[in-house]
This record gives C-alpha cells, sequence and structure tokens, in this order.
C-alpha cells in the first residue's frame, strides 16, 4: 500500500490517553490511528547446538513459558545476531559454541506468547556437557525420537525443520 497522506489526529477512543497519534489514510482508502513511537517485533536468536553425535542441546525455561526449548534470546542493542548466539549459548547452557551457519528465520507472530518476535536460527558445534544457567534450570541433550514435552514457543516446528534438513539437506520455505 502507498501512502496517500498524513496529518496530525486527536486520539479516538476513551482507551487511547496521552498518546500522540498520526492519521494514515492509505491508497485503498483505509483510515488508521498509528502511534509516533513504532511498535517493532523484537530480534531474537536460537541456537540448536549438535554436541558431537550425542544429540542436540534444549534447555528447560524458569519463567514463562515454562517448558523446554532451544537456548536463545533477546539481541542487545549494538549487538551482532552472532555476538548474541555466542553470548546466549554460553549463558544458557555453559558451552562455548562454534557457530556452523545461520539457518532460518522465524517470523509467524504468534511465535513466542509474550510478545511478537523474530528469530534467527544458528546451527551451533559444542563439545563438552551442557549445565543449565541464566534462564534456564538445566540443560540437556536429545536426540530427535527423544525429544521432551512440552517444547515452547516455535521451536516444535523449527526442531522439525532442523532434523527434515539434516536428512535431505531442504531448507524451510517461506
Amino acid at each position: 500500500m502507498s501512502l496517500a497522506s498524513y496529518q496530525t489526529a486527536p486520539p479516538r477512543g476513551n482507551n487511547v490517553k496521552n498518546l500522540s497519534t498520526l492519521r494514515f489514510t492509505w491508497s485503498q482508502g483505509r483510515d488508521d490511528l498509528v502511534s509516533e513511537k513504532p511498535r517493532n517485533p523484537l530480534l531474537t536468536i536460537d541456537i540448536i547446538i549438535e554436541v558431537g553425535d550425542r544429540g542436540i542441546v534444549l534447555i528447560e525455561r524458569k519463567n514463562f513459558p515454562l517448558g523446554w526449548a532451544l537456548p536463545g534470546g533477546f539481541v542487545d542493542y549494538g549487538e551482532s545476531l552472532e555476538t548474541a548466539a555466542l553470548r546466549e549459548a554460553k549463558e544458557e547452557t555453559s558451552l562455548n559454541v562454534q557457530l556452523v551457519e545461520q539457518f532460518y528465520t522465524y517470523s509467524d507472530p504468534a511465535r513466542d506468547p509474550r510478545r511478537h518476535t523474530v528469530s534467527t536460527v544458528f546451527i551451533a558445534t559444542a563439545e563438552g556437557t551442557p549445565r543449565g544457567a541464566d534462564d534456564a534450570k538445566v540443560a540437556e541433550l536429545f536426540r530427535e525420537n527423544q525429544l521432551p514435552s512440552p517444547v515452547v514457543f516455535d521451536h516444535s516446528r523449527i526442531l522439525a525443520d532442523y532434523f527434515r534438513f539434516k536428512k535431505t539437506g531442504q531448507r524451510p520455505k517461506p
């Protein structure tokens, strides 16, 4: 859609207080109020850590949503995706990892029940035994046929895509 015009407008309704808004009229005639403060998805990373032929690392979360997940977290301002992946892997699993490749980016607005996030997933390798730390209660190794339950966020989909990729070489499609 192309932006046809905009003008300053007062907030509509009683549930919007003290917000400065802009009224946008789209070329299709849609008239919307948009906050001047951007509301964008938050950027995250997740890491599929392969530990030899022993399996991949999943963490049991201390915080909501409770369950099992890939190690990962939010990218800090001024931090690259790669640096965030290395930091989160160390914080949550106590492992020093080597990033192998960027696997895929997942952006379904419903992927995280807390807020809209976009996650770039990395495949990494490590040696040693994972230990849960930071916001991970535990970190353990799992094989495809032994995954724990429940797996939270969209990590079941990510893991299915990963195991399919390992067998066929086919990456997920948009």
